[in-house]
């Protein structure tokens, strides 16, 4: 599901709602998350999963293209982690 999509199925079932709204909604709601994870915070949406930034330690790789080694810098990046809610949705038990 893309943003535009998303967007699209809230104003589909709100009505009410003006699709400019619903677009402030979604963008404001992303720009939150986007801030919050900039500055170090998590963010949990209770059944769905949670978003949190990890620390991945610098490292030496190989240039696919020329083998050549490089040094990584350390680097942080997103982590999401299911909710269990979520988690029981796609992994059913039999």
């Amino acid at each position: 599901m893309t943003r535009s999509e998303l967007i699209e199925r809230i104003a589909n079932k709100n009505p009410h709602l003006m699709l400019k709204d619903v677009e402030r909604i979604v963008a404001v709601v992303f720009d939150k998350i986007i801030s919050s994870l900039a500055a170090g915070e998590r963010v949990e949406f209770r059944g769905f999963g949670a978003f949190s930034i990890r620390k991945r330690s610098p490292r030496v790789a190989k240039n696919p293209r020329t083998g050549e080694q490089v040094k990584v810098e350390e680097r942080n990046i997103p982590h999401f982690k299911t909710g269990k809610q979520l988690h029981e949705l796609l992994n059913p038990k039999k």
